[in-house]
């Protein structure tokens, strides 16, 4: 009786350690990259470019009217962005929450939940505690080979352990920089899009309760499978790449476990018919959805051996420790992480958006299940003899030290600064005297002063738009049109057919592929508000009547 309650309180210690330090890891890693600080918003720089879409929408929600929702970079269209996350952000910065609380609460509720998640999942299907802290392990530091990247910039260098505790670079950055490992194993992606980590934690809880009965002999539940559903539909507008991930694992569910077919199939009534309407929003607009294949993600216009080698370097030691601990596994195990590998071949060889690298999530997702599997084959060996355990303590250090050499980019990262509406007259003078649902012509892109007050602008940067599958060709091509307008009448015309309410002029900032406005806005324009630095705001109301 003793040891066991010795055995007990071990146990809850460890978890109880590992709740404090996954929630603290958490609320360092959100406020280290976005933080407010004396009306000055603090942005880390390698999320500077996602925070250029994500403060915009956050901000037509809290500061501007955007209901039904537009994409406020560019409206006049149903939104095609999965825009739930940054609405409820929205809503609590609406409520008097300064921005950078109100963004990293549930932003770290997203990334603490997630690896809780992976613990107790890692736990639960193979019966080790052992397993569960390995598989966090596996998630916090990727098993990708960066680290040969890493050596190969380093080879001369004296000081390679300073070298890496001070690098602030990422080694390998496919396929925005060098090399074949991608930007989408580190924590920078839950850094940058901070509405996945949320994501994956309830599709693995959704995923994971499902599977209960069939772990544990216990009788399925069918009011939580309903229950389930429901959470599941209204989760399509917080992720839907992950909505659809979650069906298809749900699917291959269906088809290896006889016993869960009912509460499957009772779980998806209510999925449907809450993710069906948001899906015919979805579609009214000229994006949505768009289906195609490919032949290996990253690499389709490459050979099969660049396939391969692209996995080996992206997947490192896991590409043979996940296949080793399938086949060492029980068969319940097996049969789980069969329902998973299908995202690994959909995502290789079917895209669903014009930026096949959008793809990530369908790999980061498998990495989720598929490295608990890495997990337990160290354990396996752990427990044999001691050749084994050296070995299993070698493939460990292989395993995470692609991630310590991505994990101090982050931490040595830089911020930017950005004035916010306290220290921004332009911005300040938007909010206060424009009306919350106008749209502004703009002439610079990134951190406009319209966005940042909550209204949109006509014409955003153009990767956001795209890669949502908008027309940024046709919008770009009229944007043009207005702003080089040769007379005033063609210019008011066009405003008012494209519902624009202000035009903006920012001369200290100009953007290189936006032209400048024409003279008749300078000569035939009164504008409501200018500064001594050449900011000038038009009313098209007042000025084309």
């Amino acid at each position: 009786m003793k040891n066991k309650l010795r055995s007990l309180f071990k146990t809850s210690y460890l978890e109880i350690v590992l709740i404090i330090f996954t929630f603290s890891f958490s609320v360092f890693l959100m406020f280290f990259t976005f933080h407010k600080e004396d009306g000055t918003l603090f942005i880390a720089s390698k999320a500077w470019s996602d925070f250029g879409s994500h403060l915009p929408l956050i901000r037509s929600f809290s500061f501007g009217s955007n209901f039904p929702p537009e994409y406020p970079l560019f409206p006049g269209q149903p939104i095609n962005y999965h825009f739930l996350f940054y609405f409820l952000v929205g809503l609590i910065e609406k409520a008097g929450i300064p921005i950078d609380y109100a963004l990293n609460i549930p932003s770290t509720i997203g990334l603490s939940g997630l690896i809780l998640s992976i613990y107790f999942v890692a736990k639960k299907i193979f019966q080790s505690r052992a397993v569960g802290f390995l598989s966090v392990i596996f998630f916090l530091f990727n098993s990708s080979f960066s680290f040969i990247y890493f050596l190969q910039n380093h080879k001369n260098s004296p000081n390679l352990i300073l070298d890496l505790v001070t690098n602030d670079k990422f080694s390998s950055f496919a396929p925005y920089g060098q090399g074949l490992v991608t930007a989408f194993w580190n924590l920078n992606i839950y850094t940058n899009q901070r509405h996945l980590a949320l994501s994956f934690t309830l599709s693995l809880l959704i995923i994971f309760l499902i599977i209960y009965p069939s772990l544990s002999n216990k009788k399925i539940n069918l009011k939580l499978s309903y229950f389930l559903g429901v959470i599941l539909g209204l989760s399509f507008y917080l992720h839907i790449a992950v909505f659809f991930i979650t069906l298809i694992v749900l699917f291959f569910l269906f088809i290896v476990f006889p016993n869960l077919r009912k509460s499957i199939f009772i779980l998806g009534i209510p999925a449907f018919l809450i993710s069906f309407p948001q899906y015919l929003y979805l579609q009214s607009g000229e994006g949505g959805f768009g289906i195609k294949f490919v032949n290996g993600y990253l690499t389709a216009s490459e050979s099969s051996l660049s396939f391969v080698k692209f996995w080996v370097y992206n997947l490192g030691i896991s590409a043979v420790l996940i296949p080793l601990g399938f086949i060492k596994s029980s068969k319940t195990a097996r049969k789980i992480l069969f329902c998973f590998i299908p995202l690994f071949l959909i995502g290789n060889f079917v895209q669903f958006s014009p930026e096949v690298a959008a793809n990530h999530k369908f790999f980061n997702y498998f990495l989720l299940v598929g490295n608990m599997f890495s997990a337990f084959f160290l354990v396996f060996l752990w427990k044999k003899n001691l050749f084994l355990k050296s070995v299993s303590v070698f493939l460990f250090l292989l395993m995470i030290l692609g991630g310590i050499v991505d994990f101090f980019p982050i931490f040595n990262d830089n911020r930017g600064a950005l004035a916010d509406y306290e220290k921004n007259k332009d911005v300040s003078w938007i909010k206060e005297n424009t009306l919350p649902d106008s749209v502004f012509l703009n002439t610079t892109y990134f951190y406009n002063p319209a966005s940042l007050a909550g209204r949109k602008i006509f014409f955003g940067w153009p990767y956001f738009a795209w890669s949502a599958g908008y027309d940024t060709h046709k919008r770009g091509q009229m944007r043009d049109r207005i702003i080089q307008a040769p007379t005033k009448n063609l210019a008011c015309r066009l405003l008012s057919e494209n519902g624009i309410d202000y035009v903006e002029f920012n001369s200290t900032s100009p953007e290189n592929d936006i032209p400048k406005l024409s003279a008749v806005y300078s000569k035939e324009f009164i504008p409501i508000y200018r500064t001594g630095s050449g900011y000038k705001v038009y009313s098209v109301e007042k000025n084309c009547k």
